[in-house]
């Protein structure tokens, strides 16, 4: 059996390109899901947030769906990366 992506690695794709991790994990449509909602979710907040709004609030849905993405990633990653690992130990 191949050795998945080292978990480490996942989470650091999904910082740097939103939806990238549940590509690595093979959840290309689930990653492109987690884009569409950030990228909803970001421009709602953005709109209807009040002018005085730090950028961070301006934009706090789409970054509440970020991190979401971001523990998916990392969580479906350290359990297939388990799994190999155990599997290559018996």
């Amino acid at each position: 059996m191949k050795a998945p992506m080292h978990p480490y690695a996942v989470a650091a794709l999904a910082i740097l390109l939103p939806g990238m991790g549940q590509v690595a994990n093979g959840q290309p449509k689930r990653g492109l899901v987690f884009v569409f909602f950030i990228l909803l979710l970001g421009a709602l907040t953005a709109k209807t947030a009040s002018p005085d709004v730090s950028i961070i609030g301006r934009y706090a849905g789409g970054i509440f769906i970020y991190a979401l993405s971001l523990y998916d990633a990392y969580r479906l990653a350290r359990l297939r990366f388990e799994i190999w690992r155990r599997a290559a130990q018996a």
